[in-house]
């Protein structure tokens, strides 16, 4: 990409494509594209072939997406696996159909089995079978990666597919049932009026957490440097159980009451790490530690949210 690039950054009201964009105009890319739903609606292929139609869109960020925690996974099955597919088969389509120089595209670390040795590779990619309580989320990012594949070995279209550990960071979803597990514990330990806080599952199982910004390098990065039509992961190397994410936050938060765990809510998957190494041989790292990470997504939602001083 060149400074000059037309980038249409797709989702970028979200927690990753604010990211992205903020990283763009740091590094000085003014030509960027963004449309809301109601200007836009990315699951309406008329919408998406006017959009492309109308602008010369150079490169393409895919960073819109339906994304929640265990709970919305769950109960949303249907609008997970649908929006989704839609979004990423309109835009891969047309991007393709309109000259698009390079897409990139962003799954998650749920798309790879349930069960699949750690630390996960890329290769471990449909070797076993998915987390139940969010497949139809990971189907459709297999279904977008597979789309990418599909459409660089007939037609040459350039493509990459980076793969993630779990996100957070500044504008993510702080829904205390429907948020990922970081920001939903920062809503729960902040807005607690108990001395006593419950947290789902039994607070054994390993997670990675990757902070958006560095996500949001790793894309510039990967954009520029990373010539092939096969996934690659993003991580920070650092994982922790939920129990012990669950002590840092509050400490973050400063909640110094109780927190219990409801065993009879779902775990999800028992340890994920992801093997970066691909990445990491090209000459990325991430620059954010967990701790820091942390406090800054917790004074992120301070300066945005109401917060009660009790």
């Amino acid at each position: 990409m060149n400074k000059e690039s037309t980038i249409f950054v797709a989702g970028h009201r979200g927690l990753v494509g604010s990211a992205i964009i903020r990283k763009l105009q740091s590094e000085g890319y003014t030509n960027i594209i963004t449309r809301n739903r109601q200007q836009c609606d990315l699951t309406n292929p008329i919408h998406v072939r006017q959009l492309f139609e109308e602008n010369q869109i150079d490169y393409v960020f895919d960073a819109a997406a339906r994304v929640g925690g265990i709970h919305a996974n769950d109960t949303y099955s249907a609008e997970f696996i649908y929006e989704n597919t839609m979004i990423q088969t309109n835009l891969i389509h047309w991007a393709y159909k309109y000259f698009v120089k390079k897409f990139l595209f962003l799954g998650s670390v749920c798309i790879y089995p349930k069960l699949a040795p750690t630390p996960v590779k890329e290769e471990y990619l449909m070797t076993g079978e998915l987390e139940p309580t969010n497949d139809a989320y990971a189907i459709a990012k297999i279904h977008g990666i597979k789309m990418l594949q599909s459409y660089h070995k007939q037609y040459g279209f350039k493509s990459v597919s980076l793969m993630p550990s779990n996100l957070y960071g500044p504008g993510d979803n702080f829904h205390p049932e429907n948020g990922h597990v970081i920001p939903a514990l920062i809503q729960k330990f902040n807005n607690a009026t108990t001395n006593c806080v419950t947290c789902w599952g039994d607070g054994t199982p390993m997670r990675e957490f990757t902070y958006v910004d560095d996500l949001a390098d790793a894309c510039l990065f990967a954009m520029d440097h990373y010539e092939n039509a096969e996934l690659i992961n993003v991580g920070s190397g650092q994982d922790v159980s939920i129990k012990d994410l669950a002590k840092m936050v509050s400490r973050v938060v400063g909640y110094n009451g109780n927190i219990e765990w409801d065993t009879g809510r779902p775990n999800g998957t028992p340890k994920r790490p992801l093997d970066y190494s691909k990445i990491s041989s090209l000459g990325w790292e991430p620059k954010y530690t967990l701790g820091e990470g942390l406090k800054k997504t917790y004074e992120w939602f301070c300066e945005h949210t109401y917060v009660d001083t009790r």
